[in-house]
Parts: C-alpha cells; sequence; structure tokens
C-alpha cells in the first residue's frame, strides 16, 4: 500500500521540488500540498495522510506550532525541512519536540542540482516513516529549566498508529521487559555504556537520558546520526535539562561517571588505550558520521567485556557490526523493542545478526540502568 504523502511549505519551489522527488516512487502517492501551517492542519485532518512533509518558518502558522496542533488533534508522521544552521539546528530540534520524528535539511545546492543521493535519502525516510507503527511525543524541550537539583523527567507517551502493529512478530530467544519477563540490568563490571540511534534518536535519548540521576555511575558515550550542527545543539539542550552532565565530545575529553559524550556530527569518536575520547575524521567511505560501528568497535578494543552496548530507533544497520564485535568480547548489547521504535532498522539489524541480549521497551531503559523512578 503506498505512503500518503501531504507536503507543507511557503515556497512553491520547494512544494514543487518535494512532490516531484516523491512521486518518481511507486510506493509513494501525494495526496495534497499546503503552504502554511493552517492550511496544513486543515489538510492533515482531510486528507488523513500517513507523512507530512513540514516546512519551518511559514506565514499565518509555523511548523512548530502546526505541528503541536497535529499532535494534538491527528497525530501523523512529520518530516521537517529546516536550513543547516545553528538557528536551524534549534527551531528543528524544537518542532522535534513538538513531535515531528526526522528531519531533512535544506541545503539549496543539493536540491537545486536534483542530487540523486538527496532524492533517495527523502524516498527513502518518508517511506520508512510512512509504514512506521509507533512514534513518541515528549514534552522534553518544553520542559522549564530547572536548577541541577530540581530537574525532573518528562512525560512522553507513545502515540499508537496502527493496532495491527501490537501483534507483530517479536524477536524470539531474547530477554524482554514484557510483563511477567526478567528485567536486565548492567552488569557490576561494565566501565562503559554506549548508546546508538538514528530516525527518532533524539526522541529516545532524552526519555532515557532525562530520568538519569547525578549520581549514575557509569559514563557514557552517545552517537546519533546528525550534523554538526545539529549534535552541538543537541548536547547543549540536553545538557540544560538532565542531571548527569551532556557535554558535546572533543579529543582529549575523560571519560566519567554521570558524564555522556556526545558524538559530533561530521566526524568518528573513539577511544585511545587510555580511555581518551579521540575525536577523528575517520575513513571517508564511511557513510555514517558518526558512525555507531566506530565507537562499538573502539570500545570493544579498550573495554572488550566491560562495555555496555545499546542500539536504539533508526534506518539502517549502523551497529550491527559494532555489536559483533562487542559480542565477541563477552559485552553485554541491548536493543530497542520493535514496538516503541520509530524506525525498527537498526535494532532489527543487530537482532538478526544474533548478538542482541536483551530487548527493551523505551521506557524501561532508564530503570534497567539503575535509574529509581
Amino acid at each position: 500500500m503506498a505512503v500518503r504523502v501531504l507536503v507543507v511549505d511557503d515556497s512553491a519551489f520547494f512544494r514543487q521540488r518535494i512532490s516531484e522527488i516523491l512521486s518518481r516512487d511507486s510506493n509513494i502517492v501525494i495526496v495534497g500540498t499546503a503552504k502554511d501551517g493552517l492550511d496544513a492542519i486543515e489538510k492533515n485532518s482531510s486528507l488523513k495522510p500517513d507523512v507530512i512533509t513540514m516546512d519551518v518558518e511559514m506565514p499565518k502558522l509555523n511548523g512548530i506550532d502546526a505541528v503541536r496542533h497535529i499532535m494534538r488533534e491527528c497525530p501523523t508522521q512529520v518530516l521537517m525541512v529546516s536550513s543547516l544552521t545553528h538557528e536551524g539546528a534549534q527551531i528543528t530540534l524544537q518542532a522535534m519536540d513538538a513531535g515531528a520524528v526526522d528531519y531533512l535539511t535544506k541545503d539549496m545546492r543539493a536540491w537545486m542540482s536534483k542530487s540523486d543521493s538527496l532524492n533517495q535519502d527523502l524516498i527513502g525516510r518518508i517511506i520508512a516513516l510512512g509504514r512506521s507503527k509507533y512514534f513518541v511525543k515528549s514534552s522534553f524541550l518544553n520542559t522549564p529549566q530547572k536548577s541541577h537539583h530540581e530537574r525532573k523527567s518528562p512525560t512522553s507517551r507513545i502515540f499508537k498508529l496502527d493496532s495491527a502493529a501490537e501483534t507483530a512478530k517479536r524477536v524470539t530467544g531474547l530477554a524482554t521487559t514484557k510483563a511477567g519477563s526478567i528485567r536486565p540490568s548492567v552488569n557490576r563490571s561494565c566501565k562503559l555504556i554506549v548508546i546508538g540511534s538514528s530516525t527518532g534518536g533524539p526522541a529516545a535519548l532524552q526519555e532515557i537520558l532525562t530520568k538519569l540521576p547525578a549520581t549514575f555511575p557509569y559514563p557514557i558515550l552517545l552517537v546519533q546520526h546528525m550534523p554538526n550542527t545539529f549534535t552541538a545543539v543537541f548536547a547543549e539542550r540536553l545538557n540544560q535539562q538532565c542531571a548527569i552532565e551532556i557535554k558535546h565530545a572533543e579529543s582529549g575529553d575523560k571519560l566519567k561517571p554521570g558524564r555522556a559524550l556526545l558524538a559530533p556530527g561530521g566526524l568518528q569518536m573513539m577511544l585511545d588505550s587510555r580511555g581518551t575520547v579521540q575525536i577523528l575524521e575517520g575513513d571517508s567511505s564511511l557513510t555514517y558520521k558518526p558512525s555507531i560501528d566506530v565507537t562499538f568497535a573502539s570500545a570493544a578494543k579498550v573495554f572488550g567485556a566491560k562495555t555496555l552496548g545499546i542500539i536504539l530507533t533508526g534506518m539502517g544497520a549502523d551497529g550491527r557490526d559494532g555489536a559483533k564485535l562487542l559480542k565477541s568480547t563477552g559485552a553485554s548489547i541491548w536493543a530497542q523493542s520493535e514496538r516503541t521504535c520509530t524506525i525498527y532498522g537498526m535494532p532489527q539489524a543487530a537482532a538478526k545478526a544474533g548478538v542482541v541480549d536483551s530487548v527493551v521497551d523505551l521506557n524501561d531503559f532508564s530503570k534497567c540502568l539503575g535509574a529509581s523512578q
């Protein structure tokens, strides 16, 4: 069944360009276009699309407020289209907090040149989101900033888009957090936790990290697929809301309990033999920058079995090969459950490779990591 898409942008060029790209794939049908936020709300209600591509700055009602209204009245998967600037990153993260689940940057040169990679990326994201059954809406970024000792975790809920998802086949032979099962816990010998995520990752990371106490006893490395401008802003926002310290990683950073280091976009995060963080260009042939595989492999070499690797929501298979290396050292691997993933791609790839020890629902991760609820 084709994915039904509503294209929202105040620019006639972008409405036409996005529609043109998506119409090339037989798995996608454009059900309508809208030129501002109010128009988007009305057409979302009447047309019931599976996915909306949403501009940020528009007349009458901007994209962020439109997303908030849509999530209240008629929840729909939303992909934001925004500029690759510091301000664009801030606005995009606000939109994702409002309920948007993914984004694509507006690099005018790429859009004008009719780049094949851009076309494939946009089509792939739309199809993946259109076939996704669940997404998480968090109030994270709208929570008033508090002092370090007053910070509280946000409320969150999972919107059910398709009841059939509840009966989706689960990975078998693994410990899970379903009722009646044994909840996994961090091994006492653990010295490092590495978390990898992609599409849907910002909300997932917020759900987990904002519930960890300042006294959290483990250092954390975070690898989220994002451009550098976005990772810098994301780290800053997380640090404002979390009890633990969140830092945009730099070469020379030390691992500390209660501190999470976020890999910069466009680069690779590794560990040297002393366990000190190194930020490097990495192999130019690598698809993902940062790559979960690279950081997992580095952790396997330095900490081995004393590592806990966690793979969250995202497209593709990044993290699978690195998880194999971690697993070969005796390390533990947890993966987010299918029913709570925005995109069940990376966790599924690891599960199919036979390296996942435990499947965990998103809202159970903090409990499994030892946070009191």
